[in-house]
Order: structure tokens, then C-alpha cells, then sequence
């Protein structure tokens, strides 16, 4: 087993060792309330007082989001990114502001005319609570049940049947309704879009981490750019007010506030404001070598995780905070007194803001207590006192200002200044007027840090130098220290063990019973039962609709109604999660209770990467909830129209109310947390007490892998010495059937891959989660492996968001054997994406034939565990890994189901391969370990391939 790692030795930088590559910005974009590029921004944060003429404010939390100078005047030319009318419907305006994004941020790099690296640019985005499609899209399917609930609750009264039908058509028309509505709704549609708009071909994902999502947008960006899996990454973070619920679900938490005042002692909250950003980032050695404007560079990147158990809340640990900060300055080797300016997270909550400045104030003052720089030698500000709050955004929206106070050597005011100054003994200070910003002693260059936290706990520091053009093109500083540059070579791809692995999927409560399922032969596919799906409000044979689904089957899995034992959650606490974080809460006490250690045994930093829908489905419930509460209004109206009495009306609107469980009461503090995609994987990290950094990853159907691929890049980094990473969905449900019929994507029967008669894919619930370790630190602690992860591929298509392309999907196959020291002809077995649409399936054994095929090579045996437990997914990449690694595990190469009659249209001659209907035992390859390569394609071209392989005595 190749390693550059031995055994024991542990990824802190050490102070002998050549700090990484600086990050280059060679590309931004600024779309926030009356700003609209760099230049904007630059003199917003410079003007004077908010409220004052051009100054900007951010007292304007409750204003609309047309309101003058927002986000909802900015015009946007469809046409010019080529989508057609019939999907432009049915696109999130966070689709069409973050292309705008993408545009500008690009055309700032000097792109077309410069050269892009196209075949290894990354898209990143980052969203945070729901998009206004989602909740257009549930409440059309709501529509028909809160209609039938009010003619009941009239009592069978004819005008109670008109009334209720006038309220359906009102909501329908108010929701509006495409067949493209899943598409559209989509976060990961946002980089694929964007990815197709510009012709970009590496990695698409979106990630949500609440209001530290753009800092791991950022710190996923650098770990692919240093491991030299990705030449450049845009990352695009964006935030909105699509609806009251964000606000009103944070005011119910005690978060929010009518203005900004970021360094307040007394603060009490903060208002949400609106806001897009984008960064390009580069290698510093590629961009001083492709001539590009460098802003600033990025030498330091530190997250780390405070993990308590409860609601959600923010850090307010002084050590952790400090010693977050303290580990990007170990990264890039520089010293704290080298420091000017910190960005600081300016919460306007004043126990947080307390913990942020004493934190800052003991990296400052050095070890012996006294200020590491000159008195007032550090510049404090926070960009919420012009922006307020841009949550997904708020990372972007701060390293963009620290980095353009870098590149044009100033340093910018702070309103308002705090009273009675900062009492913390360090070399504090802040400006009521921009001042120009000198450099550091002895001539060092500016440095200036950006300082960030998350209500789910999340802490985070960057570290940034101003660019010097006398660097040499490796990056160091001329006559300097070398920095450690990206080594794109198979030694470099270091292996990733699996030490633990749980799932809960149809049939199936945890990984044993699964393989069990898998070993049978038989699916566990059927009709889900009346509680998920409404047969008489959403089920529609055999005909598309925008309102019925024309199939009722499904993988349902039981969603759990008490949480874990040993767990203290309280019952309301339980309930108001969404059901995806309670089944992925289940199945994380599976994966932790049957690794051999316990939880608190997994020491140093982590991460838990959960591949997700970003748009949550007790989200989705809330805003209805609150949009109905209109329709109240209007209903009360009909019914006094029809001669209710004041008293009459008042009983209808409870019964009503009753039956559906609508609006009424005052919304939970609990709420907000259960809305949150990223909560999932905090509640995991929080609940079992794992120091890791929570994200969500939505990349369609390959999230799951996604997520995988973030995980393994951060342990490879050195950013994290363990991870949790899987997917989870709970696919069976009547919005994304009725949505996915109106694609025509489902099947009128069942599942079949790979089959002349496969007509489509049936929806399933499930979670997949796996425990993974370096593979010299699993073997140093003793740890049983039970597989081995040895390349992550991926790659967008760029070409369709619907379509799948061979040429991108073999793309992605290539790039996960880049990072190997085997080919393809000595993979044994091939866990496919396998939906069981005949393009689908075509397309893809089109695509493995160009990587896989080689004359003379044993056959390679395909499967596709979606023929027993339908398609997942988010959590489909987490099902087709757990039945490789399974298989190997049990040297079996595993059946698929339901396959009668091979479709001749696929050419499994061209590889050569076979699609294997029983269990057959699985011989390993002379002198080599079994390998299996997993598969999994999503909407919008995104493509990840994933090798893994079998772990004997790890002596090879």
C-alpha cells in the first residue's frame, strides 16, 4: 500500500517543514445591496457612517427583498447563458444571481481573454436555508391536501367544496408549476449551471455549513488546489430573503435584531442581510505563471468544531477560538504580531463577541503576556456593521473585504466603535475613518486574518498576505523559504481506510441486514404506504402530471420515532427534527457503537461530511405553513361571502387548522435547527461529541460520493484526522415523486437496470455512513479496516443538465486512476450508478467501455444496488460503496435483481463485462488485492467515480 506517511506520524505542520502553497485570488465578484462589483464594495466599506448618502446600511433586516438598492432589482440577461424558456420557469433566482456571479467574477479575472484551466476548474457554491422554488414546488403539492381538509372541515357544505377548490387553484397559480421544477429547485443545479454556462469541467458541488458555509466552501477549494487535484475553483456563496421563515425561525432563536452593531458588549443579535460573492482561486506558482492580477493570497486555512450536545449555539470557548487561529498561522508559518488587520466575525451577540476578542486578544499578546505587535499595531473591523448578516455568504463577504484592504493597502472603518474601547491588553484598535495601511516591520508584507464562527458550533480562521510580484513562480518569496508546492503524481493520492461503516435502507436496519438483502437476490421494493404517499390526493397512473405521481413504489424505510440510546434529546427537541437528521442520527450510532473504539477515542480535528438535499423537508413544511396563513385570510373571506357568521368563521379556520396542523402557534426555538441541511452532520458531530467540522454536501445523485471526496481531500490535507462521510434522503415522499413524474424519470413498475424493459427509476429511502482514518493512522491505532479508498474522480459534463454525456462520466474514471499506482484492467467488479433508464444505462456502459475496456482482460462483473433498494438519491454513491466494500469483504461479487432479459443496446462486449443475476465467488487477481470501482452520476453532469479496494496485511 503506497503511503508518503508512516505509520504513527501525525499532519501538524511542524516548524522545520515548508509551509504549503499560498492560495492565489485572481478573481472576485460583489453583489450586495446597492454594490455590484469589487470597486463598489471597496468604497462601501470606506464610506462613511451607514445611513449616511453612499454609506450603505444595514438596518434594513425587515425591509422586502425588492426593496430599493437589494438584490431583487438586479436584472439578469437569461439568454445570455443559453437556457432554454422552457427551464428558465423554473430556475431559483439564487440560480440566475449566482451565474451573474460567476460571470463577473470571471470577467474580473480577464476571462475569456485569459486562459482557464476549463478540463480542472472546480464550482463550489453555498447556499443556506431553502430556495424560493423549493417552496413554491411544496406548496403546489400541499395545495390539494389543505383544499381537501377545508371542505371537510365545512362539513359537506356546497360552498364549502367551491371554496376549497378556489383556494387549490389559488395556491397552484401563486406556487407556479414546470415539469423542469426538479431540476430547477435544485442547489446543486447552481454549479452545474454555471459549470455548463462556462464550459468548466472539474469538480460541481454545493455545500451548506449555516453560516460557516462559505468558509468551507474556501477550505475545500485550497485542499483540492494544494493536493493538486484541481487547477483553479470558483467558489460562489450566496444568501437571500426568499420568505419569512429564515427570519422568523432565527428571531425564534434569539438571533435576531433590528440593526448592526458587531462589537456591541450588550448585543443581542443581528439582522440577516442579503448578498452574493465569488472568488477564483489558483495556485500561486499558476497564477504568477499565467500573468493573472493576484488581490491577495490565502496562506492559512483553520477550521475546528466545538461539540456540545443541544440546540445549536455559537463557541463561546476563549481556547478553541484562539486555538483555531493559532493553527493557520502554524500552517503558513507566519506569526501572530505579523498581522494588521483581522476581519472578525462581529456576531452582536455579546457573550460570542466576548470570547472572539479575549481569543484574539491571547494570540496577540504572545506567550508571555505581552502584545506580540506595537501598541494599536492591529486594525479590528467586521463588514456586518454595512452588510449585517449574509450567513452563507459571511465568509465571502469578509475575505473579500480583507483582501481587497490588501490590495489596495488600506485599512477601512468600523462603525460604530465600541464604547469604552477594547479591554483586553492587546495592540487593538479601530478606525473611524480609513486610514492607508503601512507595511510591517523590517519591511515584511501586510498580513491581515479573517475570523468566522457557526451557530452549529464551527469556528474558523484565514490567514492572508498581500501579493509581492517579486515571488518566484514556485511560490516562495525570492531568497525565501521554499513553500511545499502540489505534487500531481499517484504517491501523492495518499489511501483512506474505512474503519467503521453503518446504513439503514429498505429492508435493511443496519449494514448487516443490507448485505444480507444484497446476498438474497430479491428487491425490497413495493408500495410505500398511505402515510407518505396520499393515493387519493397524489397517486395518477399511467398519465404526467405537475400535481399525481403515476407510480406508488418505493424503498420506504421507517424513519425512527426516539433517538438513539445513551443520547439525550428531548422529545420536542426530536420532533422537530427533520426526518432526514433523525435517520442519519440512527444510523451514525450504528457506525460509531460498531467501530471498536468508542466516539470519544477519535482524537484531533475531523470533519463530518453528509451528502444531502439541501432544501430540507421540515423546511419546505414551515414555509407552507407560513404562506397558508394568507390563504387564511382568504378563506375566511369566502366563507363570510357565503354567509358565516364572524363566530362560524372563526370555528372553520380551527377546524381547519386541526385537520391539516397549520399555522397557529408561535414558532419553536427548535425549529430553526431542523431547517438546517448542514444540521444534519452537526448533529452528529454535537451528539456524539466528535471535534468535527460539519458540512452538507448536495451534488444530485452523486452527493453522496461528494461528500466522500471532501472527506478524503481534508484527510489528505491534513486538515482532519478522521471523518464521517455518507449521504442520506428520504426519496419517498409525495413532493419528489409527484416532481420526478413530471420528468418522466420514475418507473411505471419497478427498478431494473440494465434490463430491455427498464423504463425508469423507483424513489428509495436511505443512509449509508462511513468511519475513515489515513491509512497509516488506522494501522498505527490498531484499527480494523475493512476497505480501502485509494481515488475520488470527478468531473462535469458541461453540456446538459438532464442528457448524461459517456465523454464526462469516463472523465471522472480517468481522474480517480490518476491518483493510483493500478489500471483499469485490474478492477475486478464495478458497483454502477445503474438507475435503469435505458439512455442512462446506455450511456454509462458507453463510458466504462472507453476506460475500463481493454482486450484480453477478465470480464469485469457490474451490479447496481438500486435494483434492490431503489435509487436513494444523495445517499445512492453511500449504498453502491457499502455493497462494495461488503462484497469484498465476503470475496462475493454480489447479485443484481430484477434482470430478465439484458438490453441488447448495451455493448458489455466493447469492456468486456457481464451483469452477474447470483452471488459468485470472488477470486483475487494474482498477486493483487480485490478492487471494485463505484459509480455515481447526477443531474446537471456531475460526475463521481470513486476505488477502492480490499485491505490485506498492508504490506504491499
Amino acid at each position: 500500500m503506497p503511503s508518503d506517511t508512516p505509520p504513527g506520524a501525525r499532519r501538524e505542520h511542524r516548524p522545520d517543514q515548508a509551509p504549503p502553497e499560498p492560495i492565489a485570488i485572481v478573481g472576485m465578484a460583489a453583489l450586495y445591496p446597492g454594490v455590484r462589483s469589487p470597486g463598489d464594495y471597496w468604497r462601501l466599506l470606506n464610506a462613511g457612517p451607514p445611513g449616511e448618502p453612499g454609506a450603505g446600511s444595514a438596518d434594513r433586516a425587515d425591509s422586502p427583498a425588492g426593496s430599493p438598492g437589494g438584490l431583487a432589482d438586479l436584472r439578469v440577461d437569461v439568454a445570455r447563458y443559453g437556457i432554454p424558456p422552457a427551464q428558465a420557469g423554473a430556475m431559483a433566482r439564487m440560480q440566475l444571481l449566482m451565474l451573474e456571479a460567476a460571470r463577473r467574477c470571471l470577467a474580473d479575472a480577464g476571462h475569456p481573454g485569459r486562459p482557464l484551466p476549463a478540463d480542472r476548474t472546480d464550482v463550489v457554491t453555498g447556499t443556506c436555508f431553502g430556495l424560493d422554488r423549493q417552496y413554491a414546488n411544496a406548496l403546489r403539492v400541499e395545495a390539494g391536501r389543505y383544499a381537501r381538509e377545508v371542505a371537510a372541515a365545512a362539513g359537506g357544505a356546497p360552498w364549502g367544496a367551491e371554496a376549497a377548490e378556489r383556494l387549490r387553484v389559488l395556491l397552484v397559480e401563486r406556487a407556479g408549476g414546470s415539469s423542469h421544477d426538479r431540476v430547477g429547485e435544485m442547489a446543486s443545479t447552481i454549479p452545474a449551471r454555471i459549470a455548463g454556462a462556462f464550459k468548466l469541467h472539474g469538480r460541481t458541488l454545493a455545500v451548506e455549513s449555516a453560516d460557516a458555509t462559505s468558509f468551507l466552501g474556501v477550505a475545500h477549494a485550497v485542499n483540492c488546489l494544494r493536493g493538486g487535484v484541481s487547477d483553479a475553483v470558483l467558489v460562489v456563496a450566496g444568501q437571500r430573503r426568499e420568505g419569512p421563515l429564515p427570519e422568523l425561525a432565527l428571531a425564534a432563536k434569539g438571533l435576531l435584531a433590528p440593526g448592526t452593531r458587531p462589537f456591541a458588549a450588550d448585543g443581542r443579535g443581528f439582522p440577516l442581510g442579503e448578498g452574493v460573492g465569488a472568488v477564483l482561486l489558483k495556485r500561486l506558482s499558476s497564477a504568477v505563471r499565467d500573468g493573472d492580477r493576484i488581490y491577495a493570497e490565502i496562506r492559512g486555512a483553520a477550521l475546528r468544531h466545538h461539540a456540545r450536545p443541544g440546540a445549536f449555539r455559537y463557541s463561546d470557548s476563549v481556547p478553541l477560538r484562539r486555538e483555531t487561529a493559532e493553527a493557520s498561522h502554524r500552517e503558513a508559518a507566519v506569526p501572530a504580531g505579523a498581522v494588521g488587520y483581522v476581519e472578525c466575525a462581529g456576531s452582536g451577540l455579546a457573550r460570542e463577541t466576548a470570547a472572539e476578542l479575549a481569543a484574539l486578544a491571547g494570540l496577540h499578546r504572545g506567550a508571555d503576556g505581552e502584545p506580540a505587535g506595537p501598541a494599536g499595531g492591529v486594525v479590528l473591523g467586521s463588514v456586518r456593521d454595512r452588510l449585517g448578516h449574509t450567513f452563507a455568504n459571511a465568509g465571502l463577504a469578509a475575505l473579500t473585504k480583507a483582501a481587497l484592504a490588501l490590495h489596495h493597502r488600506g485599512l477601512p472603518p468600523q462603525w460604530p466603535p465600541p464604547d469604552g474601547g477594547l479591554p483586553y491588553g492587546a495592540p487593538f484598535r479601530m478606525l473611524r475613518t480609513g486610514e492607508e495601511w503601512p507595511r510591517g516591520r523590517d519591511g515584511a508584507p501586510r498580513y491581515a486574518a479573517v475570523h468566522g464562527a457557526s451557530l452549529t458550533g464551527t469556528l474558523c480562521h484565514l490567514l492572508l498576505a498581500e501579493h509581492e510580484p517579486d515571488r518566484t513562480a514556485s511560490g516562495g518569496r525570492a531568497g525565501g523559504p521554499p513553500v511545499r508546492t502540489a505534487a500531481r503524481t499517484a504517491a501523492a493520492a495518499e489511501p483512506v481506510a474505512v474503519v467503521g461503516v453503518g446504513g439503514r435502507f429498505a429492508g435493511a436496519r443496519d449494514a448487516g441486514e443490507f448485505w444480507r438483502v444484497v446476498h438474497s437476490g430479491r428487491d425490497r421494493l413495493g408500495p410505500v404506504p398511505d402515510s407518505v404517499l396520499d393515493r387519493e390526493l397524489y397517486h395518477a397512473p399511467g398519465a404526467l402530471s405537475l400535481t399525481h405521481s403515476y407510480t406508488d413504489r418505493g424503498g420506504h424505510v421507517p424513519v425512527p420515532d426516539e433517538p438513539p440510546a445513551g443520547l439525550r434529546i428531548t422529545p420536542l427537541r426530536h420532533a422537530a427534527m427533520d426526518a432526514a437528521q433523525r435517520l442519519a442520527l440512527a444510523v451514525a450510532g450504528e457506525l460509531l457503537t460498531g467501530h471498536r473504539r468508542a466516539a470519544g477515542t477519535l482524537s484531533g480535528p475531523g470533519v463530518v461530511a453528509i451528502g444531502s438535499n439541501l432544501g430540507l423537508t421540515a423546511e419546505r413544511r414551515a414555509a407552507v405553513d407560513l404562506a397558508l396563513r394568507d390563504t387564511e385570510e382568504a378563506l375566511a373571506a369566502l366563507a363570510g361571502a357565503a354567509g358565516l357568521s364572524p363566530v362560524e368563521v372563526r370555528t372553520l379556520l380551527k377546524r381547519v387548522r386541526e385537520r391539516y396542523g397549520g399555522p397557529g402557534d408561535p414558532l419553536s426555538p427548535a425549529l430553526l435547527d431542523g431547517c438546517l441541511a448542514g444540521g444534519t452532520a452537526a448533529l452528529i458531530a454535537n451528539e456524539y461529541g466528535l471535534a468535527a467540522v460539519p458540512v452538507a454536501v448536495e451534488a444530485a445523485c452523486a452527493s453522496s460520493l461528494a461528500a466522500l471526496d471532501l472527506a478524503v481531500g481534508a484527510l489528505r490535507a491534513g486538515t482532519a484526522d478522521f471523518a464521517v462521510a455518507g449521504g442520506v434522503e428520504l426519496a419517498c415522499n409525495a413532493r419528489d415523486m409527484v416532481l420526478c413524474s413530471a420528468l418522466g424519470l420514475l418507473s411505471h413498475g419497478t427498478n431494473r437496470p440494465f434490463d430491455a424493459a427498464a423504463d425508469g427509476f423507483t424513489p428509495g429511502d436511505g443512509c449509508g455512513l462511513f468511519l475513515l482514518k489515513r491509512y497509516a493512522d488506522a494501522r498505527r491505532d490498531g484499527d480494523e479496516i475493512l476497505g480501502v479508498l485509494r481515488g475520488v474522480g470527478a468531473s462535469n459534463d458541461a453540456r446538459s443538465l438532464i442528457a448524461p454525456d459517456a465523454a464526462g462520466q469516463a472523465r471522472a474514471m480517468r481522474r480517480a486512476f490518476e491518483q493510483v499506482d493500478f489500471g483499469p484492467g485490474e478492477v475486478d467488479y464495478l458497483e454502477a450508478h445503474g438507475t435503469g433508464t435505458r439512455v442512462g444505462d446506455r450511456v454509462e456502459i458507453d463510458a466504462v467501455a472507453r476506460v475500463y475496456g481493454t482486450p484480453g482482460r477478465d470480464p469485469l462483473r457490474i451490479g447496481s444496488a438500486k435494483s434492490f433498494f431503489g435509487h436513494t438519491f444523495a445517499a445512492a454513491g453511500s449504498a453502491g460503496l457499502l455493497r462494495a466494500l461488503q462484497a469484498i469483504r465476503a470475496r462475493t461479487i454480489p447479485p443484481g435483481a430484477n434482470l430478465r432479459t439484458l438490453n441488447p443496446a448495451l455493448d458489455l462486449a466493447a469492456v468486456p463485462a457481464t451483469v452477474p443475476t447470483e452471488a459468485a465467488r470472488w477470486p483475487a487477481g494474482p498477486g493483487r488485492p480485490r478492487r471494485a470501482g463505484v459509480s455515481s452520476f447526477g443531474t446537471g453532469g456531475i460526475n463521481y467515480h470513486l476505488l477502492v479496494e480490499e485491505h490485506t496485511d498492508g504490506t504491499r
